[in-house]
């Protein structure tokens, strides 16, 4: 018994010939008869009989009939929810971020996507500004927010969208502090606290460091910006640290800061993509919104 036998003995109890038949499962009738005959051998019971130009169907048949329609039914939902399985799967958002904007700019906006995207299934991985980019050429995510200081790369657009200004951060209590101004000069002896090489942060801070001749002899790499923030708290050392990430501390007076002396900030979190004209709907949908709403 298949699919196809199940079909036309549906067809049997709505149409009255083998042409009719034929012509609402698009078969050709000599095909609906073959169909026919292999079920009646399979089940060895005869199904319909022949009155005049007619075909009736017999107790058996009917008896067949609304397991026929239930079989069929089962098949379509069954069809149906595999079409939805795929299409979640293909509605997955992979997103790679680097540490400031994941932490400090993302996660009301990804909360409000969500509420008007509930299909989207979103997944958020955190990289350093260089990881994130190698694996959207890669192809293992969708898009990717980071920090940049350049906005261009071949084969992605980039779009920038907020500016993520780098400040130097040190305690109440260093000596920085009683400054009325502070120079370069005047860092020569601290220890600085950075994060480790390849971080966006640490590519300024070396760029910063090459074009003013700051020499930064005493340095220590931390691995995130909470534990930088910790350690200059403590005045272990100064920092380099996005703005966005030590609004509270600057508020509460736990730390103080000034723009980097000497240097031109260029830097931005930006949305980056593949330069593509044939996008996902999902990932154009994602561009659209964080475009319209992170200004």
């Amino acid at each position: 018994m298949n699919i196809q036998q199940l079909r036309v003995i549906v067809e049997l109890s709505k149409r009255k010939s083998l042409i009719e038949i034929g012509e609402a499962l698009e078969i050709t009738q000599p095909t609906v008869s073959f169909h026919m005959r292999k079920l009646e051998e399979e089940l060895g019971i005869s199904l319909f009989m022949k009155e005049k130009r007619n075909l009736v169907l017999t107790k058996a048949c009917h008896e067949l009939v609304p397991y026929a329609k239930k079989i069929l039914e089962l098949m379509d939902e069954a069809k149906q929810k595999m079409h939805l399985v795929q299409n979640k799967e293909n509605s997955r958002l992979r997103i790679s971020a680097g540490h400031t904007p994941a932490t400090y700019y993302l996660p009301s906006y990804i909360q409000l996507f969500q509420q008007l995207h509930p299909d989207i299934e979103l997944n958020l991985s955190v990289n350093q500004a260089k990881k994130s980019i190698q694996m959207l050429r890669e192809r293992q995510i969708d898009l990717a927010i980071v920090s940049l200081e350049s906005f261009s790369i071949a084969g992605l657009n980039i779009h920038p969208l907020k500016e993520d200004k780098l400040l130097l951060v040190y305690a109440p209590i260093n000596r920085l502090a009683s400054l009325s101004e502070i120079t370069i000069k005047d860092l020569d002896n601290e220890v600085f606290l950075l994060h480790e090489e390849g971080a966006t942060s640490r590519i300024v801070a070396n760029d910063w460091a090459k074009q003013t001749g700051l020499l930064m002899p005493q340095r220590m790499e931390l691995a995130s910006i909470e534990t930088i923030k910790e350690g200059v708290k403590r005045n272990m050392g100064i920092g380099i640290l996005p703005e966005k990430s030590i609004v509270s501390e600057i508020e509460s007076g736990q730390l103080l800061s000034i723009p980097l002396p000497e240097y031109e900030h260029r830097r931005c979190i930006c949305l980056v993509y593949h330069n593509e004209e044939q996008l996902p709907p999902e990932v154009k949908l994602f561009i659209w919104f964080t475009i319209e709403n992170m200004k």
